[in-house]
């Protein structure tokens, strides 16, 4: 506005200089002595910040930098729960949102007021806002095949044999190794109501392949027939494995030949064959037949760690075992052995008497198993040779710097049905634990409350929590409280905490957000908080501001003089009062002595008029008017570093003239009112 009326004047001004003969002429004939009239905006407006509104003050920069790091989780809070809180106060981030250019009134002028209604969130529980700020966390496979202790036989969950409770805090503690007290992360992950049964077929169908239970019960010379699935293969020969164990078939130097071209790891296989007792071992030796009836996946049981003292207890067994699956970590140690042969063996410790040795081992894997190379194998641990070599047909071969050379698919062992789940953890300062009161929304909840995705939006909080809450906790009484942590969308997603209290039947939002009114005004080009404020009450009969306030105070001298007393100060019309002389009917402070003794002559009695008059004027300032402003200004509160000051502008009738005059209080706690000084 200012811009357009100064451009008005200048467009004036050129069109007249068009018609002089002298440039200069109209200006110094007409102008002489005229300066041209700075045009100002100044304006008192009155608005309601929006939800785009708090968005653009916690998106400022101004205040981005005045909250910093330790406030700005609660600044972010103030953009998606469309609020102030204590921690980013209206006073203080306002200010920055009145000067840019997304408040509308951005170009008012020095002078100009604007009376701003907002919301702000108080006393709320300080875990809210740290909730609010948390990191998410999804449990990786990687996370789970910890949990399992396999690359292999794992699900993508957890189970009972595996709980949350358990697993979850360990895992918190690797993804957060700095976390500090009172942290919290919204941690996402997989429940199976059963455990997995890891390498145990499904019951088959008729025509499936079945395998059989015989390989535990296999003792030396006994002539066999096995039902199972090849799981592992070396130059050396394989390992069959059917549904009580597992064991190594040895083909020696044939197992190269074109009449075991083609095996693989998944066939299914019949084979006949004689066991053998060897090197503290059982194992099929050579001369077995068999005939392969089809492939299917292979998946492989949790892996026994071979660590130094587990290969000291193997080496010095006595009984004949089967084949053990597991995973070995060490350096390679490749030496000459006789007539050229390399000798390849894995230090696990070199103080111990057992060493691994792959056996069998491909091109492709000596490779990998260079001397001096750190590496973990994994596979079937077949024999003892030596009395100290711990014979290993892998399945799975990893070293630094170097591709795995696999003989095996690795896969997921079985798919379990599971669940998705959340739930919020704090860190104690030691270590992670759940959020006491605190319950997560899963896929499952959003689903049952009709959301096509993993979040809410809009007004659905409101509606679909309450619901939520009485279903999940039946049985909940009066004061149970919950922090309901859910994910919602307003643009972007971002994570929302809000506390809900039982009254024993329902559960009611605490939201502590209550409607404020403050006043801003513009000084020498900034906005500043102003909590100050002045009331006009104009003298006469039917002025809504002064009927309400001086009926205000009629009505608290009936419920607070009249009453308790038996005194009638009020009028039988109930719109007017003689205790302090306030009148709703004529809008003024009637100081008429005479009428206030007529009207309650006890409560004057023996008193001058001057003194009746003295008197009201010492009620109304000191206790009808602030009480009426009590009722009337419940928001009205103690500003830190402020005197908040209230000016009331008013009329009062002596019985010939009707004369204005101001009195002032300072506010000194919620809705107390303290009298200053008034100009009677």
């Amino acid at each position: 506005m200012k811009n357009l009326k100064y451009l008005a004047i200048v467009a004036c001004g050129c069109i007249a200089s068009l018609t002089a003969c002298d440039e200069n002429s109209w200006n110094d004939n007409e102008l002489n002595g005229f300066e041209v009239p700075e045009i100002t905006d100044v304006q008192t407006v009155e608005y309601t910040l929006t939800d785009d509104d708090y968005a653009s003050v916690a998106a400022n920069s101004a205040n981005k930098a005045l909250a910093g790091d330790a406030g700005a989780a609660a600044l972010k809070a103030v953009g998606t729960k469309f609020c102030f809180s204590e921690a980013i106060p209206a006073r203080d981030y306002v200010p920055a949102f009145l000067a840019s250019s997304y408040f509308p009134y951005f170009t008012l002028d020095n002078g100009s007021a604007v009376k701003l209604t907002y919301k702000t969130s108080q006393s709320l529980p300080e875990e809210i806002a740290k909730i609010e700020s948390a990191q998410q966390y999804t449990v990786s496979d990687e996370n789970y095949q910890t949990v399992w202790g396999s690359e292999n036989d794992y699900i993508a969950a957890f189970a009972p044999s595996h709980t949350a409770a358990a697993e979850l805090p360990a895992i918190l503690k690797g993804a957060y190794p700095d976390a500090v007290k009172g942290d919290y992360v919204l941690v996402k992950y997989n429940v199976a109501a059963s455990d997995p049964v890891f390498n145990a077929p499904d019951e088959p169908a008729e025509d499936e392949f079945q395998t059989s239970s015989v390989v535990a019960t296999l003792a030396d010379g006994e002539d066999c027939t096995i039902n199972g699935i090849v799981t592992a293969l070396c130059t050396q020969g394989f390992v069959i494995t059917d549904a009580s164990g597992s064991i190594f078939v040895y083909r020696g130097s044939s197992f190269g030949s074109k009449d075991y071209e083609g095996l693989k790891i998944g066939d299914q296989m019949v084979l006949n064959g004689t066991v053998e007792a060897r090197n503290a071992s059982v194992q099929i030796t050579t001369g077995a037949t068999f005939n392969v009836d089809g492939n299917q996946a292979v998946t492989y049981p949790a892996p026994v760690a071979f660590t130094a003292d587990k290969m000291t207890e193997i080496i010095a067994r006595t009984d004949n075992a089967t084949a053990i699956y597991g995973t070995m970590t060490g350096t390679m140690k490749v030496t000459e052995g006789k007539n050229g042969a390399m000798n390849y063996n894995l230090i696990v410790d070199p103080d111990i008497k057992a060493q691994g040795s792959p056996y069998g081992a491909t091109d492709a894997q000596k490779e990998i198993l260079a001397d001096g190379a750190k590496v973990t194998i994994t596979g079937w641990l077949i024999n003892v040779a030596g009395g100290r070599y711990c014979n290993i047909v892998m399945t799975d071969i990893k070293a630094d710097g170097a591709a795995a050379a696999s003989t095996a698919a690795v896969s997921r062992a079985v798919t379990v049905a599971s669940e998705s789940e959340s739930a919020v953890y704090t860190f104690n300062g030691t270590k992670w634990i759940t959020a006491e009161n605190t319950v997560a929304l899963s896929h499952a909840d959003y689903q049952a409350m009709g959301q096509r995705y993993d979040n809410l939006s809009g007004e659905s909080p409101a509606t679909m929590l309450p619901a939520f809450l009485k279903q999940k906790f039946p049985y909940a009484a009066a004061e149970d409280t919950k922090f309901v942590v859910y994910l919602y969308y307003n643009t972007t997603t971002s994570i929302r905490c809000d506390q809900y209290i039982c009254n024993g039947s329902e559960w009611t939002l605490n939201n502590g957000i209550v409607t404020e009114t403050a006043q801003f005004v513009k000084t020498q080009g900034k906005w500043m908080y102003d909590p100050n404020v002045t009331i006009t009450l104009p003298a006469g009969k039917g002025i809504e501001i002064s009927s309400l306030y001086y009926q205000t105070c009629v009505d608290w001298v009936a419920a607070n003089i009249d009453k308790p007393t038996g005194a009638t100060y009020v009028t039988s019309y109930g719109n007017n009062e003689y205790y302090s002389g306030t009148s709703a009917y004529q809008g003024n402070v009637d100081l008429r002595a005479a009428s206030a003794r007529a009207q309650y002559p006890a409560g004057y009695e023996g008193m001058s008029d001057d003194e009746i008059v003295a008197k009201m004027k010492e009620r109304f300032v000191t206790q009808t008017l602030p009480a009426a402003l009590s009722i009337l200004h419940p928001e009205a509160d103690v500003v830190p570093g402020v005197d908040v000051i209230y000016t009331v502008n008013f009329a009062a009738y002596n019985g010939s003239t009707t004369s204005t005059y101001t009195v002032t209080y300072k506010v000194t706690a919620k809705a107390t009112f303290e009298y200053i000084e008034c100009n009677w």
